[in-house]
């Protein structure tokens, strides 16, 4: 009887120290350890480089003009803008934060604070999302006012800044340009980002209840701004009258009615702020615009190890029931002889 058990052992020993020979029972014992880790290992404490970001979409009538195209189809700058902006958001290393602004007029509306992206992807992405035209308060854009105090809301909330506008301001700039910035030039750090094409394009135009109606045409915009002195030679235009009417009797015609990006303006507003200035050639690249100017902070934030253990215990599996039984079965194809201490 004592013989019979010592056999048993010392043959359940043989079998078992034969399994542990073979390969696949190793990759079979890291896989339920590494798919163990998965479940259970918490998230590793870390200190990481993110970075707060206040963006301010311009939402003005001719952020609609189509000039960009996505899969051969025409699509509007203000769609571009918000597919850059989720862009953004899935490229910004964690923890990094993002508050959302619109612009309409003079004043851009804060729709909420900075909040960590990589936590809260999912409302972020959405907010940006629901971004419409509609949401507007005035038709007017004047785009240095609004970048001012964006600037200025920006400062308050401690955080890097991106404005996303065409630049057409509506209505035109007086002669004697647009109001001065009484900021500190560099105090804020970011980007104006310029929308929209290089060649003028038509304004689409809507009625009361948002249907698009056709475009903007000549007369349906103004095309100078009258207020401050009059051009030079207004007093050889028609109907002049040097107290009553110094701008002439008649509007003049030009090109108000229809849109392109008006980048020399925007780099002049970017040299007086210390922003830098980008284009917005589509639906990504404003991560790599952002990188060089933005301020970087460093905060506690996490490295989660459990997408790594679940992968590799993937691999291993897939090593034992694929890559292993593949191999046996060319060995036998070419005459070899099939794999010893097979589970």
């Amino acid at each position: 009887m004592r013989f019979f058990g010592e056999s048993a052992a010392g043959g359940g020993a043989r079998i078992w120290r034969e399994n542990l020979a073979d390969p696949r029972a190793l990759l079979l014992l890291a896989a339920l350890a590494l798919g163990l880790a998965a479940i259970v290992l918490p998230p590793v404490p870390a200190t990481r480089e993110g970075v707060d970001i206040l963006a301010v979409v311009d939402i003005t009538g001719s952020m609609n003009t189509r000039d960009y195209k996505l899969y051969g189809k025409p699509i509007s700058r203000l769609a571009v803008a918000k597919a850059a902006l989720k862009d953004l958001i899935a490229n910004l290393p964690c923890p990094s934060r993002l508050g959302l602004a619109l612009f309409s007029e003079r004043t851009p509306f804060l729709l909420f604070e900075p909040i960590d992206v990589c936590r809260d992807y999912g409302a972020v992405a959405g907010a940006i999302d629901s971004i419409d035209w509609r949401e507007a308060w005035e038709g007017d854009s004047h785009i240095a006012s609004g970048l001012y105090r964006a600037i200025d809301m920006a400062k308050d909330l401690n955080s890097n800044l991106i404005f996303i506008t065409d630049g057409q301001e509506s209505p035109p700039l007086p002669l004697s340009g647009g109001p001065p910035f009484d900021g500190k030039a560099g105090e804020v750090r970011g980007l104006i980002v310029g929308a929209g094409g290089y060649a003028l394009a038509p304004i689409p135009k809507f009625d009361d209840r948002g249907n698009e109606t056709g475009f903007w045409g000549v007369d349906d915009v103004p095309h100078e701004s009258r207020f401050g002195p009059p051009p030079t030679g207004a007093e050889s235009r028609p109907g002049f009258e040097a107290r009553n009417a110094p701008f002439g009797a008649m509007a003049p015609k030009g090109t108000e009615h229809l849109s392109s990006v008006r980048e020399p303006y925007l780099k002049s507003l970017a040299d007086e702020t210390g922003l830098a200035y980008a284009h917005m050639n589509g639906p990504s690249g404003l991560t790599e615009a952002l990188a060089p100017v933005a301020t970087r902070r460093a905060s506690l934030g996490f490295i989660d190890p459990r997408p790594v253990a679940g992968a590799l215990a993937l691999a291993a599996l897939l090593a034992v029931y694929v890559f292993f039984p593949v191999r046996e079965r060319l060995r036998r194809a070419r005459g070899g002889f099939p794999l010893q201490g097979a589970l």
